[in-house]
């Protein structure tokens, strides 16, 4: 290859393409050698050198110098795939880069195809996938439709770069607002939490820096139609608006609305926190299947456990009554224990052994003692809790196949006698 041909093309790379000259000069340095080791035999010492600043290249094998000639042959094709290589290279770091900045963020694309529940989607002049778990349970993409996403990985995969999108994550919840909600993208309100179960249900935590805006009422708008544009963007999905606290006593009761909530007890050693409901509001609380509950658990950051007054009353004295039977522990331990949010032998197996001994002034061997009782007690009851599972399940299929004899019994037809010898 010609010295200036070569500098020329390391040249060019440099200005289009962002490359470090001198890592194009020593990968072309590279692939020289083990292309000469090809020629002259793996076992060859082979040395070669691209002159910085002229482009001439001095080569010896085996101590001796290749002429220019049978260094070109050499080296010519070997170059240009570099070059070619480190093309692709840096088209694929750029890409990298460009998109990198963009995770989190929200694209638009366009549906190619669907392989095997796996959706390509065309984003400009790169293809990206939405993979099966990333889509709305329920949702299907027709080739050529609009698709809205969070571009949620983007990794080197060779040469390409393997862009990931997302429908699920809750970023694409608040990315979608604000693009409703002109005062979240102003920064007056603030998007403070956000717990989702994509294509179902979504709990947004929103507060204002300005007493002027009410937070709720801005995300909802006027008639419904800010907050009715991002449901139907979600296939549908509900999305409760919920007024953020710093304040758990404040934020819980919030969070699990619309049910009303009486009293917050909080167990801040086990992170627990106990809202009591009356009888009216108990199923709304709970949700269907446990719903309602599980997105005020992970808005709030607090394990929510919904029950009436009547049924704490009674959960704490079962538990004052199985604490006593531990040996070593005290009715004023029990008591505290119970006060802090301690309910059963699960509970206690996991307490942090300072804690029991600052409550009841023991020593450590006590309270490996306790702990221990406690984890045994525990043992025994989810293996009778799996025993009485087993049970009903077995009660159940019993019942079944006597219901199904009976209903084979009354649908058999009458057997006729025997026929008379003649």
């Amino acid at each position: 290859m010609n010295p200036q041909d070569l500098l020329r093309i390391v040249d060019s790379l440099h200005r289009e393409k962002q490359i470090d000259p001198e890592l194009v000069m020593q990968a072309i340095e590279a692939a020289l050698v083990t292309a000469a080791k090809r020629q002259f035999g793996e076992e060859s010492e082979v040395d070669i050198q691209i002159v910085r600043g002229v482009g001439a290249i001095n080569a010896t094998v085996d101590g001796k110098t290749l002429s220019q000639d049978e260094i070109g042959r050499i080296g010519a094709q070997t170059a240009k795939q570099v070059i070619i290589q480190k093309l692709k290279e840096a088209e694929r770091d750029a890409r990298l880069d460009e998109f990198h900045e963009q995770v989190g963020q929200l694209v638009t694309g366009i549906v190619q195809r669907t392989e095997k529940g796996l959706t390509i989607v065309q984003l400009g002049n790169v293809e990206a996938i939405l993979p099966k778990s990333e889509q709305i349970p329920g949702e299907a993409y027709h080739n050529g439709s609009r698709v809205r996403a969070v571009i949620y990985e983007v990794k080197a995969v060779g040469n390409r770069v393997k862009i990931i999108l997302s429908r699920t994550k809750g970023t694409l919840v608040q990315r979608l607002f604000e693009q409703e909600v002109p005062e979240i993208a102003e920064g007056v309100i603030k998007i403070n939490a956000i717990s989702r179960e994509p294509g179902y249900r979504s709990k947004v935590a929103v507060s204002s820096s300005d007493q002027r805006i009410d937070c709720v009422g801005a995300c909802v708008g006027m008639r419904g139609n800010r907050i009715k544009n991002v449901t139907s963007e979600l296939a549908g999905e509900r999305i409760d608006i919920v007024r953020w606290s710093d304040d758990p006593m404040v934020l819980i009761p919030n969070a699990l609305q619309p049910a009303q909530v009486e009293q917050v007890l909080l167990c801040d050693m086990i992170g627990r926190a106990i809202a009591l409901v009356n009888d009216e509001h108990l199923s709304q609380a709970i949700g269907r299947f446990g719903q309602n509950v599980r997105l005020a658990s992970k808005l709030c950051g607090w394990d929510i456990e919904i029950m009436t007054a009547p049924e704490l009353e009674r959960q704490i004295e079962r538990a004052m009554e199985a604490f006593m039977q531990i040996d070593g522990m005290t009715e004023e331990v029990a008591q505290q224990l119970v006060e802090q949010g301690y309910l059963s032998f699960d509970d206690l197996s996991v307490i942090e052994p300072e804690a029991l001994i600052e409550m009841g002034g023991y020593t450590e061997d006590q309270v490996n003692a306790i702990v221990e009782q406690a984890e045994e007690r525990a043992a025994e009851q989810e293996a009778e809790e799996e025993s009485r599972k087993q049970q009903e399940k077995a009660d159940k299929e019993r019942r079944a196949a006597e219901e199904l004899d009976k209903l084979e019994d009354s649908v058999k037809p009458p057997t006729e006698p025997p026929a008379e010898a003649q």
